[in-house]
């Protein structure tokens, strides 16, 4: 339940400044049910279909990252884009505070991923190292990125590259050893930033907090990158060809939590308007919906 609550937390970050609180948390709500239940079972439960397949999914790579990016998409899509996309100036509120939230990300990361050990062990400690590796490979690719095509690394671009480098290793963090995880991290940053800098630019839908560019995409580079780099001595037996089963897993779930999440959505449209109004939106959500401003 706590991964669930931290999957509806990432859908958020796609439609942010242009949903109503009321339908973010009805969405939320059903998407939980109807989603992530039924995707935690598949990959963890004790006898989980894509579990039998041989299906590694070691902290949510695939339960979380994928299905709640791929809703995220699904969701700004259906919401359209932020009133001045494209035209105004939509840099981060507070540099400061998207720092600090990285810096509590990334501590609580090691529980996410060394936690899902479920005891204080070799595993555990082996998940927290292959996690810190891959965040801070992540991050530099990723300032690495910024150097060569634009000749300004960024605070902003740490932020991402380290979140992306948290992504690629969930669901493998406990089944590699740890130089693997350099490639991991490497791996999924760059494929992440052109998925922020240019397709999102390219294909031209406004995902606020690039749930989709990040934690979708990486979540899939993770889970393909699991197939390659998983190791039998750390894993143990590896049940039929690894790779075709990751990218089996990949397009069930993208499949599934897009459908599924559009239904949802469509199903909400019927009764409740899902989008705040435009004067609402020029004001800002925080006044309009919870009487505060944050300065």
């Amino acid at each position: 339940m706590a991964f669930g609550i931290i999957t509806g937390a990432i859908i958020t970050g796609s439609f942010a400044e242009r949903i109503k609180f009321s339908v973010a948390l009805v969405f939320v709500g059903f998407w939980t049910l109807l989603v992530y239940v039924p995707t935690a079972h598949w990959l963890w439960a004790e006898g989980g279909w894509l579990a039998e397949d041989g299906v590694l999914d070691y902290a949510g790579g695939t339960v979380i990252h994928i299905n709640a990016g791929m809703a995220g998409l699904v969701a700004a899509l259906f919401v359209g884009k932020r009133l001045g996309y494209g035209r105004d100036m939509m840099a981060p509120f507070n540099l400061t505070l998207t720092l600090v939230g990285c810096a509590l990300l990334w501590v609580g990361w090691f529980g996410f991923n060394a936690g899902s050990a479920l005891e204080a062990s070799g595993r555990a400690t082996l998940a927290l190292a292959t996690t810190q590796i891959s965040a801070s490979v992540g991050a530099l690719v990723w300032l690495l990125c910024e150097i060569f095509s634009r000749q300004k690394p960024s605070a902003l671009g740490l932020a991402s590259g380290v979140v992306a480098g948290l992504v690629g290793i969930t669901p493998v963090a406990g089944f590699i050893e740890p130089q693997s995880a350099v490639f991991i991290g490497a791996i999924t940053s760059v494929i992440c930033y052109f998925a922020v800098t240019k397709l999102k630019y390219r294909l031209g839908y406004d995902d606020s907090l690039d749930a989709f560019g990040i934690h979708a995409v990486g979540g899939i580079a993770g889970a393909v990158l699991t197939g390659i780099f998983v190791s039998p001595i750390v894993a143990g037996e590896i049940v039929g060809d690894i790779v075709w089963v990751q990218v089996e897993s990949v397009l069930i779930t993208v499949i599934y939590s897009g459908v599924v999440s559009a239904a949802i959505l469509w199903v909400m449209s019927r009764f409740m308007s899902l989008r705040v109004g435009a004067d609402e939106e020029r004001q800002g959500l925080d006044l309009v919906c919870h009487g505060e401003r944050i300065e």
